[in-house]
C-alpha cells in the first residue's frame, strides 16, 4: 500500500517509535506519578524526557507548561473550553478544522460571541481582517497554522503580534505544522498551544498536548487523580496537574519521544524540504492534466505537503475507492473543515486530499498520476 493520508495520521512511524512502546509495555509501563518503585519513577521520568523534548523544538521554557492528552482535538476543547466563559468575543476562521469549528458553536449557544473571518481562495486569512474584529469584550484569537484542506501555512507571526498588542490569548492549532515546521511560542507570541502526537512529531495515535503560557487561567477539563496533593478534594490549579488528570498514556508518551527524538536528529527543515519536494513533483503532474481541478495555492510557497483536488465529473469518494483498489491509501470528502469548502467551492463534493510524509518518495507520486490518469480514462475514455 502507497500511504499518501499522513495528514490524517503519519505512517509508517520510524522504526525506534514501535521499538519504544514496545519496550515501555514490557519494561516499565507503571502508573507515572503515582508510586515510588522503579518502574513508576522511570515511567514518571520517560514522561518528562517527552515534556522536555517537545519544549526544546517549540522554544518553551517551562516544558512542566506542556500537559499531555489524547489528540489535538482533546486539546483545543481544553482551552476553548477552559479560557472562554459567557460575554466574551472570539476571532476564529473559516479555515478551522471541527475540532476549534464545533466547540465554538458550542460555546456559542452558552453566550460567547464567535466572529469568523474569511480567508481568500488561496485558503489565506489577512491579518488586518482579524484586527478589524477586536471588540471590547475580545479575549481570544484561534488559527489553524496550516490548513488540512489546502496545505495554506498563516502569517501566525503578524497575528501574534496583533494579539499581544491588544491583550488577547493567542490560540494556535498547530494540527499540520508541528514537525513540519519551526514553530517558536516566544518569537510567535503563541499563549496556547495545540498539536498532536500522532501526525507530523511521529508518535503513536491518542497523543497530543497542549501548552498554556504561564499567567493564562483555564478551567479543567476534567478533574481527577494527579498523584499531587491527593489529601484534597479540589484540582491542583498548577500545569500539568489541572489538565492530566487519571493515568497518562505512557506507551503512547514513550513512543511520541522517540518520534521527537527522530525529528530532532533529521532537522524539521530537513523534513519539510523532503516532504514539500513530493508536493512539487505532485502539484507540477497534476497541473499537466486538464481534467483536474486543483484547488487553493498552486505554488509551493507557504504551504504544508496537503494537496487538494477533484476529477472532472467523478465524485472525490469514487476517486478515493478505485485509488484504494490500486493500493493507494488518500482521503477524501470534507476533512473535518466544515467552512472552507464554501470558499473554494467544494461544499456539494468535497476534495481529493493527497498528504506526502517524510517516508514517501518520489516513485509514490508517479504510481498515482499514473493512476489518477487511468481513473478518468476508466471513466470517459473507455
Amino acid at each position: 500500500m502507497i500511504y499518501l493520508d499522513n495528514a490524517a495520521t503519519s505512517f509508517p512511524k520510524p522504526s525506534k517509535v514501535y521499538d519504544e512502546v514496545i519496550n515501555c509495555m514490557k519494561n516499565y509501563c507503571a502508573n507515572p506519578g503515582r508510586g515510588s518503585h522503579d518502574m513508576a519513577i522511570k515511567s514518571a521520568l520517560k514522561i518528562m524526557e517527552c515534556r522536555d523534548l517537545i519544549g526544546s523544538l517549540f522554544n518553551i521554557k517551562n516544558s512542566l507548561n506542556i500537559a499531555f492528552t489524547s489528540n489535538a482535538t482533546e486539546a483545543l476543547n481544553i482551552a476553548i473550553k477552559g479560557v472562554l466563559k459567557k460575554g466574551d468575543h472570539v476571532i476564529t476562521t473559516t479555515i478551522e478544522h471541527n475540532s476549534v469549528l464545533r466547540p465554538l458553536s458550542s460555546m456559542s449557544r452558552q453566550g460567547v460571541d464567535v466572529t469568523i473571518v474569511q480567508c481568500d481562495k488561496g485558503g489565506f486569512i489577512n491579518p488586518l481582517d482579524i484586527k478589524e474584529e477586536i471588540k471590547v469584550n475580545t479575549k481570544a484569537i484561534i488559527v489553524n497554522h496550516a490548513s488540512n484542506v489546502l496545505g495554506s501555512i498563516q502569517d501566525i507571526r503578524t497575528i501574534g503580534e496583533i494579539s499581544k498588542k491588544y491583550g488577547l490569548i493567542f490560540i494556535l492549532d498547530a494540527s499540520q505544522s508541528a514537525g513540519s515546521i519551526n514553530i517558536d511560542v516566544e518569537k510567535d507570541n503563541i499563549d496556547i498551544l495545540a498539536f498532536p502526537g500522532h501526525k507530523g512529531l511521529l508518535g503513536p495515535q491518542g497523543t497530543g498536548g497542549l501548552y498554556i503560557k504561564e499567567g493564562i487561567n483555564i478551567k479543567p477539563f476534567k478533574e481527577g487523580g494527579t498523584g499531587s496533593s491527593s489529601n484534597l478534594m479540589v484540582q491542583p490549579k498548577e500545569m500539568p496537574d489541572i489538565i492530566e488528570s487519571g493515568t497518562s498514556n505512557t506507551p503512547g508518551i514513550a513512543g511520541l519521544s522517540a518520534g521527537v527524538k527522530f525529528i530532532k536528529k533529521i532537522g524539521i527543515r530537513n523534513i519539510y524540504n523532503e516532504e514539500i519536494e513530493l508536493t512539487k513533483q505532485l502539484l507540477e503532474e497534476l497541473s499537466k492534466l486538464p481534467f483536474i481541478k486543483l484547488y487553493g495555492n498552486k505554488s509551493i510557497y507557504n504551504r504544508v505537503a496537503v494537496v487538494s483536488f477533484n476529477i472532472e465529473g467523478i465524485d472525490s469518494s469514487v476517486v478515493g475507492e478505485m485509488l484504494n483498489e490500486a493500493e493507494i491509501a488518500i482521503r477524501t470528502g470534507y476533512h473535518c473543515a466544515a467552512l472552507i469548502h464554501k470558499s473554494i467551492g467544494t461544499e456539494y463534493m468535497g476534495t481529493v486530499r493527497i498528504s506526502p510524509g517524510c517516508f514517501n518518495t518520489s516513485k509514490d507520486i508517479e504510481e498515482l498520476i499514473k493512476n489518477i490518469i487511468k481513473i478518468y480514462k476508466l471513466r470517459y475514455i473507455n
